[in-house]
């Protein structure tokens, strides 16, 4: 029957306690609600974010529900000022996780027995290839050869090979997804048994590589349940190196370390003693094959609600079997299909725990969280977050099962009780509509993502990541085009550009009195509007495209400010960028820095510390020099004094190269002086220099730009060194042709001299022709036949130009 669902009640702040007028997306009342926290004072917010399951490589799908958890755990803390508790969950056991730390250990046994791919071993593989052919791709015929694989697949599946549905009517979808990941999976283990076929020198492990995948199913359906139980370090040496990886990843996107993490195996004995009670209560059952399943009946009997998230979803098979697991799918003891596995009777092969009510067993799925959240946060927490895919029946089975336990209990209702206040639900990541699944092995790891390239740069920095999930909805799929990411590189590379204006601006003022700010400047009217937009916008749900596009604005204000001929309003202009510098923190888009660094811009604008004084100094001098000499008005006095001027910081390891060159250049600057003539040229040269390759070689790159501007002092980054390369080897590439074309056209005068050298009655003397005239122009061919009338024309015609050859090599001989 059809769950009657409850009124959400809206939290009230005690009086006297002020709140922001934050509005929250609350996916348990699909409307936005306004923020209130169970702490009185409205300051301490408790949150409950479900981690990771860590049996494979995180990737970009993951990143997308992360990275948006963490922008909006950022935005809580450091924008709203909440004292934040982040609990998360690492789930290191469950039916996956099973499988395929089972799979992994079977295939290492099989390969530490198998260390050559001799006959035996071929047999074996071959034999597991042709399972995974008739379990997976059924309409490849049962006779197909790995040789005459790739043939029957494109004939049994071409429709979902050209993109389509399977049957071609419809729009492909999952089903179809995974038939092309179980053809590449195959034709891969194909090619490897025929590589091995060919060839008995090919190395193992090049062949393995291949046809590993094949034989993970295949050993674990013949030794799988052959698995010691009660040996947990197979499957934990699985979760302890995968979660290692995850937190690494975490890492590089910059996603900030829960406060709290709970695993599923540390908390076994207490998921029991919570399912004891909720079996006390009634509202569980035990069965004879040892199993303990949730009862959703009478849950409901008693007035509470079931599958408040998504409603519709409710007696969905497919979703409840896939919360359930692939290992339960057979379990038929269930009163309901609908109800849910509190605990799993172990069967073999699979990791145990020892339970005095129940016997040897694990956990179900979704029982892990329930007991987690609740023995670190209590009956109630404000936030519990997750990606969309869990709504049903993950969290609606959390809430359910959590709810029964707390029923009746002290401070809690007696129906219907509050487990969690506000439900987040991240979007999907997708690619081309399709979204990325570890099942699916369409994904690309967050790791290769942020790989650096051949040409220097990542496909991805964690940067880029960010940049992209701020200009989308937290809550809404994200579909990564080339479009997208053109607007996430132009917003990064527009703020770039600003940053490092006003860094140059604030270290240049440093020495002058800075003018103060004028409430009625229009850069000071678009900074007051861009705060308030921005409030506006993080107060209705985390409204981040608004705030991102708020700040693109203010920036086009800036840098008309800085362009304009009028008095820049210098005190307002480093506002605007310090503001800034503190909202891009807050993002998470500023590295490790707090949202309180007094340090203005992102990573990558600023020169190192060190540098800084020395650097901007040198900077000057060289601007001096340089208008000078593009002048034609150079004042050897005026620069004399120049190159007196002493480095402005004293030589230290840190700082000792940019000093070097400080003197260096005042060195070069004298001695030009005393030239008679071309001292513009000679300084040009040196200006260049410096820029080119003394400070390029330190990662300083002066940017000149047009008369009064001074240069902008920049680091470098990937994508200039990158760009420079890139020149580089274009004009390399011009030299290198020219020279090949000079050698060409050397070659052929060479040859042509060589060849005028020769008598016109002596060309054509070869064994290819039988009979010559008086000239020597063939007449026969070998065979005795005429030559061909059209071939004794072309070659008179050769025999002429030969003549005229021959003759100016003799006059020139003369």
């Amino acid at each position: 029957m059809a769950s009657k669902q409850p009124t959400w009640e809206q939290p009230q702040a005690l009086p006297g306690v002020e709140l922001p007028a934050l509005q929250i997306y609350n996916s348990l009342t699909r409307k936005k609600n306004a923020f209130v926290p169970l702490d009185p004072a409205g300051k301490k917010v408790t949150w409950y974010a479900c981690g990771p399951t860590v049996y494979d490589i995180a990737h970009l799908g993951h990143a997308r529900n992360y990275v948006s958890t963490d922008i909006i755990r950022r935005i809580l803390k450091h924008y709203f000022a909440f004292d934040v508790k982040f609990v998360m969950n690492i789930t290191d056991v469950d039916d996956k996780i099973i499988v395929r730390a089972r799979q992994r250990y079977l295939l290492s046994q099989f390969k530490s027995k198998h260390l050559t791919f001799d006959d035996a071993t071929f047999e074996e593989t071959h034999a597991a290839w042709k399972a995974y052919v008739s379990k997976n791709l059924g309409l490849v015929p049962a006779e197909t050869t790995t040789g005459d694989f790739k043939t029957a697949t494109d004939l049994a599946y071409k429709n979902v090979i050209e993109g389509k549905s399977l049957d071609g009517t419809t729009t492909p979808s999952e089903k179809e997804a995974k038939i092309k990941m179980h053809i590449r999976t195959a034709q891969a283990a194909a090619d490897g048994l025929e590589t091995s076929r060919a060839s008995k020198s090919t190395p193992p492990n090049e062949i393995y590589a291949k046809v590993d995948d094949v034989l993970l199913s295949y050993l674990d359906d013949l030794h799988g349940s052959q698995i010691d139980a009660t040996d947990h370090t197979i499957f934990v040496q699985l979760t302890q190196h995968y979660e290692k990886l995850f937190f690494e990843d975490m890492h590089a996107l910059n996603v900030l370390d829960p406060d709290e993490i709970t695993r599923v195996t540390e908390y076994v004995p207490q998921i029991n003693t919570f399912v004891e009670k909720i079996i006390e209560k009634g509202f569980a059952y035990e069965t004879e094959e040892g199993n303990v399943y949730f009862d959703i009946d009478s849950f409901e009997k008693v007035g509470n609600a079931y599958c408040r998230l998504e409603p519709q979803n409710r007696g969905n098979e497919e979703l409840i079997k896939d919360g359930e697991g692939g290992l339960s799918s057979k379990r038929g003891d269930k009163r309901s299909k609908n109800d849910f596995a509190l605990i799993k009777k172990s069967k073999a092969g699979e990791p145990a725990w020892p339970s005095n009510r129940w016997g040897p067993s694990r956990p179900g799925w979704h029982i892990e969280c329930s007991v987690m959240a609740s023995a670190v946060l209590g009956p109630t927490m404000d936030i519990h977050s997750g990606g969309v895919d869990l709504m049903f029946p993950h969290h609606d089975n959390e809430l359910a099962q959590s709810e029964a336990y707390w029923l009746g209990e002290k401070g809690c209702a007696s129906s219907n009780h509050t487990w969690v206040r506000y439900f987040l639900h991240m979007g999907h990541l997708s690619i081309q509509g399709q979204k990325m699944s570890k099942s699916l092995k369409n994904f690309t790891s967050i790791r290769e993502a942020l790989t650096v390239g051949e040409d220097g740069i990542p496909a991805w920095t964690s940067r880029m990541v960010r940049l992209v999930l701020l200009l989308g909805s937290w809550k809404d799929g994200v579909e990564i085009t080339e479009g997208l990411v053109s607007i996430a590189k132009g917003w990064e590379e527009k703020i770039t550009n600003f940053f490092l204006k006003a860094v140059d601006i604030e270290l240049s003022s440093k020495d002058t009195t800075i003018s103060q700010s004028s409430p009625s400047s229009p850069l000071s009217i678009a900074f007051d509007k861009a705060k308030k937009e921005t409030d506006e916008a993080l107060c209705d749900s985390f409204n981040t495209p608004l705030v991102m596009q708020a700040i693109s604005n203010l920036v086009t204000e800036a840098n008309t400010a800085i362009s304009s001929d009028s008095t820049t309003d210098t005190a307002t202009l480093l506002s605007v960028a310090h503001w800034i510098t503190r909202m891009i923190t807050i993002f998470g888009l500023n590295g490790t820095s707090s949202p309180d660094t007094a340090t203005l811009g992102w990573e990558g604008v600023s020169i190192p510390t060190p540098a800084q004084p020395v650097i901007y100094r040198l900077s000057q001098i060289r601007d001096e020099v340089r208008r000078q000499a593009r002048a034609k008005a150079v004042v050897p006095e005026e620069l004399e004094k120049l190159t007196l001027q002493p480095s402005p910081a004293t030589p230290t390891p840190e700082n000792q190269s940019y000093v070097t060159a400080y003197e260096t250049f005042q060195s070069q600057i004298k001695t030009a002086l005393t030239q008679s003539s071309g001292i513009e040229t000679e300084l040009l040269r040196l200006c260049d220099s410096l820029r080119d390759t003394v400070l390029w070689d330190q990662d300083i790159y002066l940017e000149d730009r047009d008369a009064p501007l001074p240069a902008l002092v920049r680091p470098l980054d990937a994508s200039m060194k990158a760009a420079r390369a890139a020149r580089e080897s274009a004009a390399q590439e011009k030299i290198l042709a020219k020279e090949r074309r000079l050698a060409e056209e050397a070659a052929k005068k060479a040859a042509a001299a060589e060849k005028a050298k020769i008598r016109p009655q002596d060309i054509f003397k070869t064994d290819e022709f039988a009979e010559w005239d008086d000239n020597g122009v063939p007449t026969k061919l070998k065979s005795g036949e005429d030559l061909p009338k059209s071939r004794k024309k072309k070659l008179e015609k050769e025999w002429k130009a030969q003549k005229v050859a021959h003759d100016k090599w003799k006059s020139e001989q003369k």
